[in-house]
Order: structure tokens, then sequence, then C-alpha cells
């Protein structure tokens, strides 16, 4: 291949291309990722040819979205690089697409991490409040559930650590403010690593530290309305003595266990319009819940209308979603009128699979209630975070278990 400019001016010109035959996609990939050029091999036959690879470099996030949309996008571009080469050179040219390796020193501490600015609001939010931190334990009993308080260093002299130093000016002479430990260096709750942070709000609420259970649940909702914002959020885990123990959790992990499946689904059905879709559910469904309720309706949608189109029915101009699922349905026979009625477990195997179905027409309904595409007047109040994992969830569960049931009839004739 020529020179780094010429390079360029061949990339620029097989962009043209692509964009010319309305492959958008490919176009857009070759302008926003690096490209490099590298020879990997050489074909001894009619004299000799170099083999050489285009490589583009996509973020991770970019490539994983790809999925398996790589190969088509990596054929489209390389035929027609192959044809704006072709008259000057004999050599082959092919084209891979592959996750952008770049230094990242701190991944192993800094990944979903909360912002200062988080937790900045939830200590002003204690402090408006008149919250003690450590409840009814004084503050040494308190920070020595969560930090080793004899490996600390002291601010006071006469003490040789943590302990003795608190000890002395929260207990015995009572000098420091009731703040003091937001922004005490030894602790740095404004920038320790993530755990540290959350284990923090978890013990202000533990039940030995604050029993009276409607207080500590005033306290973690105030802490959630926050953390949420950062896909975090603390949940009871279990009760002791009546009272709720909570630990954290990071909502994007149950987020990405339902997206993955519904990538999942789209690969399977080669269904680039429904990654778009996923891909709005990824960046929605914490910040916008009213998007993502939307969002998970009209995934059914695409998937009921992917499968039928695949087994040669066309949609029905007009046709609503609980139509298309009805219809799909039918299609599958999601609900088979062959289960024997002498089978044990019949009807709740059939329930379960009516059920199913009409998961459909309440994500429906809910959108049109609380999802986007609707005005709303001052007072409405719309739907939480929760809601719409639950509305995700169930669209999930739905074009999971159609797909299966699509490729399990291909299979089978």
């Amino acid at each position: 291949m020529p020179e780094n400019e010429h390079f360029e001016n061949v990339l620029a010109t097989v962009a043209a291309l692509l964009i010319a035959e309305d492959q958008r996609e490919a176009a857009e990939l070759i302008r926003a990722v690096p490209a490099k050029l590298e020879e990997t091999g050489w074909d001894n036959w009619n004299g000799g040819t170099a083999l050489w690879t285009v490589f583009l470099e996509a973020d991770p996030e970019h490539y994983a979205r790809l999925g398996s949309r790589r190969a088509h996008l990596e054929e489209a571009i390389a035929k027609r690089l192959q044809a704006v080469v072709a008259p000057s050179t004999r050599d082959g040219y092919s084209v891979q697409i592959i996750p952008r390796v770049v230094p990242r020193a701190d991944w192993r501490s800094t990944a979903a991490n909360i912002s200062e600015a988080t937790r900045r609001n939830i200590f002003d939010g204690l402090r408006l409040d008149q919250v003690l931190w450590h409840g009814r334990l004084d503050e040494v009993e308190f920070l020595a559930r969560t930090f080793d308080l004899k490996s600390l260093p002291s601010t006071d002299p006469r003490f040789s650590d943590a302990s003795g130093d608190i000890w002395q000016h929260c207990i015995n002479n009572n000098d420091w403010d009731e703040d003091w430990v937001y922004s005490d260096k030894r602790f740095n709750l404004l920038s320790c690593p993530t755990p540290v942070f959350l284990q923090f709000l978890c013990e202000t609420v533990h039940p030995v530290v604050r029993p009276e259970r409607d207080e500590a649940l005033r306290l973690v909702k105030h802490y959630n309305d926050q953390l949420r914002t950062e896909a975090w959020e603390l949940v009871e885990q279990e009760k002791i003595a009546g009272r709720p123990r909570f630990e954290f959790r990071n909502l994007r992990e149950s987020t990405a266990r339902s997206v993955s499946r519904a990538r999942t689904v789209a690969d399977a059905l080669d269904a680039a319009w429904m990654q778009k879709e996923i891909e709005r559910l990824e960046q929605s469904m914490e910040r916008d819940p009213a998007l993502a309720i939307g969002t998970a309706k009209d995934l059914v949608e695409s998937c009921c209308k992917s499968i039928l189109a695949k087994r040669g029915i066309e949609s029905p101009k007009g046709a609503d979603l609980g139509d298309l699922t009805k219809l799909l349905a039918k299609e599958l026979k999601l609900v088979p009128d062959d289960i024997s009625q002498q089978a044990k477990g019949a009807e709740n195997i059939k329930q379960i699979l009516r059920n199913l179905t009409s998961l459909t027409h309440n994500l429906a309904q809910l959108r049109g209630l609380y999802g986007s595409g609707h005005g709303r007047d001052g007072k409405h109040r719309g739907l939480e975070a929760r809601h719409a994992r639950l509305a995700v969830a169930s669209a999930v569960a739905f074009i999971d278990f159609v797909c299966d049931t699509y490729r399990a009839r291909e299979t089978s004739g």
C-alpha cells in the first residue's frame, strides 16, 4: 500500500463508495475508528503477491455492540477496498475489525466508580438533616467496623494511631465537628474505592448502628436517590431481629445479564434494528425509565416482525403489538393444543405459555401509561428504574423464548 497520505485517500474513497451504495454503517465505521495497515502474509501464486490487512480499531464497547454484524461490515469494506486499489496493485487486501487496545493503568480500581459530586450530595443530605453518621455507637466503635484504626496514623502527637486520636477528640474532649469524618484524609471518603465508600454507607444503616427501622429506611432512600444515577443501590440482604441489613449492588450487572440475552437473540435473527434498540435500552434503563419502557415494547415488536418475515409471513399494516404476538404465537404454536390433559402439570404448562404471550400486552399498556411518546400534565409522576428493569426483563424473557422456539421449528422443518 502507498504512503499514509494515500492510504487516507483510499479509505475516503472506500467510504464514498459505501455511502453511494447505502452502506452507511460501514462508511461511518471507517470515519469513526482508527485504521492501520499491516502486511500479514505472502502468496507465491502468480509470481508472488503481498497480503495486507486493514485493521479497524473500534473501542471495546463499540466492538461489542457490532456483534454478528462485524463479518458483514468487514466483507462490505474489503470488497470496495479491493476495487479501489485493483488498478494499481496485484496485492491482496482484507479488512478486520478489532477491539482497540489503549493504556488503562487504573482499570482495576476505577470501574463503575462513584463520582465525588454524588458522594458530596449524600454527605450534604446527612448534614442538612443533622444525621449522626455513627448512629448509637461512638465514633471509634463505628469506624472500627470498617477500618483498621490501629494501622492509621494519629493527627495528635500524644497518640500512636487513629483509634486514640479519635477517642481523644470525639469522646474525651468532643472538640471536633460532627461531620469531620467526611473530609478526613485518612478515610478519604470522597475518593476512596467505591466498595469502601458503599460499605461505609451500609454501616450507617446497620441494625446495630441504627435500630430504628423507619429512620434507616429514610436514609437508604436518600442514598439510593443519589446512587442510582451512577448505577448503584443499597438493597436489603437479610433481617437481624426483624430489622433489615443492607448491602450494595451494581445495577449495571443485572442490566447486563438481560441485555446480553437480548443481544444473543438479535444475533440469532441477524436483526440490525434490534441491536439499535438494545443499545438504547443500555443507555436509558437507569437514567430514563420512560424511554426504556417504550424501547422494551419496541424490542418485542421488532422481534415478532423479524421472525414472521423469516417465516415468510407479512406483518399486517397497522397491526399493534397484541396482533403481532397473537400471529407469532399461532405461527410458532407457542401454546400447543396437543399437550395431553392427562399429562402431569399439563394445565400449568399451558398457563405459563399463555402468560408469556400476555406479557407483551402488558408491556404495551405500561408504555401507554408511563412510557415515552406521550405528553403529561404537571402533576404526572413517572415510573422508576426498577419498573424499567422489570419491563426489560419481561421483554427479554419473551424474545428469548420465541427465538429459541423459532430455531427449534426451523431445525425440525
